[in-house]
């Protein structure tokens, strides 16, 4: 039997397990000619598929309510008749959330388990690793010597902007929240300060004695409050990459907060939303960069691994919630 999870009706507000459903189906497979059999391995959870259960307009199309979910998912070829693959190699590519599925190829790519463990490429080798690098460079334009910022620090993305920023030499303050989150930034990913925004009464005071000389670049990936805060340490000329809202994703009303025109006009600073398919034509060379400092050991990365498909919808509830340190990803 093959199973799938699929989106059962439209969150309001805050997603619960009652929004998914599990189906399954007879395994008669046959396959035709350039088609291939995939096995779920690893399926990755993240933020942004919180905004695709919603029929709000987006850079991308909506879930289908009674169709399975979707998202990156490192899968294994166990029958082939497609040239371009042959049974045992592992895939990476944007799939639905089943246990098997046929496909004829488009859009999936080959990782070797033997360079790097197959998750990694769901993470810091997949879209992970390829939306910090190209946020900051494209975006933050980073120079040694500056302050960096980031919010969502212990997450999938943020821990890795924040080595990224070291190996640039930058000043690195994390933004997470716990302190066991705080102290793996600092003792673990070389971040140079880190900020426990739970236990924090006052964020703006706490982001200017961290950093003294005003912030340079702010990577955020959680917009709200601590954002708001962030505004009034940016230097002159800062730049302020928005990867993410985590924060605001499950509002059901319009989120208030500062308005940030002031602030961008009197330091004459740059404010600027971006998904990583921006950026295609610089994979490539994104990737050369993350695979050569992983293998250098200038790069670490962090994953909270849930095991067991079943398990996919909570996972993916426990990552909104901020339970993760790193990529959540799921072992099917």
């Amino acid at each position: 039997m093959s199973k799938s999870i699929n989106l059962k009706q439209r969150p309001i507000g805050t997603p619960t397990l009652a929004d998914f459903e599990f189906k399954e189906q007879e395994n008669n497979v046959t396959l035709s000619e350039g088609e291939i059999l995939l096995e779920t391995e690893y399926i990755s959870v993240d933020p942004y598929l919180r905004g695709r259960m919603s029929e709000a307009k987006s850079y991308v199309e909506p879930f289908e309510v009674g169709k399975p979910v979707s998202s990156g998912i490192i899968a294994k070829v166990v029958d082939s008749k497609n040239e371009n693959f042959k049974k045992g190699d592992f895939v990476a590519g944007l799939l639905p959330w089943k246990t098997e599925q046929i496909s004829n190829g488009e859009g999936l790519q080959k990782v070797d388990k033997d360079k790097a463990p197959l998750s990694a490429y769901l993470g810091i080798l997949g879209m992970t690793g390829l939306t910090a690098f190209l946020g900051l460079h494209e975006i933050g334009k980073p120079k040694k010597g500056e302050t960096l910022v980031v919010s969502g620090a212990a997450g999938a993305v943020g821990s890795v902007v924040g080595q990224i920023g070291k190996i640039h030499g930058l000043n690195v303050i994390g933004i997470a929240g716990s302190d066991e989150k705080v102290n793996m930034l600092t003792s673990e990913l070389g971040f140079d300060h880190g900020i426990n925004y739970k236990t924090t009464k006052d964020m703006k005071s706490a982001i200017q004695k961290a950093a003294p000389n005003g912030v340079d670049i702010y990577f955020d990936n959680v917009s709200g409050p601590i954002s708001d805060a962030v505004l009034f340490s940016i230097n002159r000329f800062a730049r302020m990459v928005i990867c993410g809202a985590i924060s605001v994703y499950n509002n059901t009303e319009l989120p208030k907060g500062l308005s940030v025109q002031p602030f961008l006009v009197k330091n004459s600073a740059l404010m600027q939303g971006f998904i990583v398919s921006n950026y295609a034509d610089k994979f490539p060379e994104a990737m050369k960069h993350l695979a050569t400092w992983l293998g250098e050991g200038k790069l670490t990365y962090k994953e909270t691994i849930v095991e067991g498909f079943e398990n996919t919808p909570q996972a993916f509830l426990d990552m909104m919630a901020g339970k993760n340190n790193g990529k959540m990803i799921v072992k099917a």
